[in-house]
């Protein structure tokens, strides 16, 4: 069955920053924050580089396991990927959807999403807002709805766009989803997708599945991205973690999901192989249901012209 990785992060050049401060490659596929805390970022299993993940190394990996096409996020971890992301907009047009991003407190925001979009022709605005990893972990918390990213908003909505938003676990102040379904109301032809199912919490389940079905909206959609990391320690075929997303599925529609990865930093937990087939796995889904989650939905929000 082919595939669309509706959630997967390239870097040219590791700079991330988040609440820790700023982010350097550290050799060996590992990177360092500010404060000294040390992880493993990349695979190393020959598959990605010791200090980035190309886009040729990617359409390997992507080639070996059946994935047609790849979106491309931005993320605080890796560093704005923006220069990067123009370059493969021209170069793999075919093959990947690229986002721009940029940070809404620094004085010309506005200038820089004028010329992605008007200019350059991005189709995809991605904003890691979380308080653990994005925005407002550099940030006061601020409102989702409000005056900072709503001529984002218009503007991408002008362009007949997709703005994705990782707005973190429930536990967080960036866990907006009534700012959300505001979001939704204010801009109805703006495509809006929340990434990584709103990260469930096994603590707040019945929480959890009220957000979906408030966010049960026409032009809102959810990337299933880094579920089995979620949802660990889950094993694979991660039977937990197909249990939320039939969960999900019936909430909201079969139509509504889009796979993803989350690689590289997914695939330090299990292999990108895995990551893509535990779908396949289960019985929980019709084959029709699993054409929509792996193809048709991710191609109808960032491929369709």
């Amino acid at each position: 069955m082919k595939k669309i990785d509706a959630h997967l992060h390239l870097a040219k050049v590791l700079a991330g920053y988040c609440r820790r401060g700023e982010l350097r490659a550290a050799g060996n596929g590992k990177a360092v924050w500010g404060t000294g805390e040390e992880f493993q970022l990349l695979p190393q299993n020959g598959d990605y580089g010791e200090d980035h993940f190309y886009a040729e190394e990617a359409l390997k990996i992507m080639d070996r396991n059946d994935v047609e096409k790849a979106v491309l996020m931005n993320g605080s971890m890796y560093g704005f990927q923006n220069l990067y992301h123009i370059e493969l907009l021209q170069k793999y047009p075919d093959r990947f959807c690229p986002s721009c991003t940029i940070d809404p407190f620094m004085t010309n925001y506005m200038e820089a999403m004028e010329r992605f979009f008007e200019e350059l022709h991005f189709h995809l605005a991605k904003f890691e807002v979380s308080s653990g990893g994005g925005l407002m972990g550099c940030h006061e918390p601020f409102s989702l709805s409000g005056d900072k990213m709503s001529p984002i908003y218009a503007l991408v909505e002008k362009h007949h766009g997709v703005v994705a938003l990782d707005v973190g676990d429930i536990y967080m102040d960036s866990h907006q989803t009534a700012a959300l379904l505001r979001i939704s109301d204010r801009y109805p032809e703006l495509k809006l997708v929340v990434c990584h199912l709103l990260a469930p919490d096994r603590n707040m389940h019945d929480a959890w599945a009220a957000e979906l079905r408030m966010l049960k909206q026409a032009n809102v959609w959810f990337d299933i991205a880094a579920m089995p990391k979620i949802m660990g320690p889950d094993k694979y075929p991660y039977p937990e973690t197909c249990q939320y997303l039939r969960e999900a599925a019936d909430i909201l529609g079969a139509d509504r999901l889009m796979w993803g990865t989350d690689a590289p930093f997914a695939a330090t937990q299990d292999s990108y192989e895995h990551l893509t087939d535990y779908l396949g796995k289960t019985d929980l889904f019709t084959e029709d249901e699993l054409r929509k989650i792996y193809y048709d939905n991710a191609y109808k929000v960032y491929f369709e012209k």
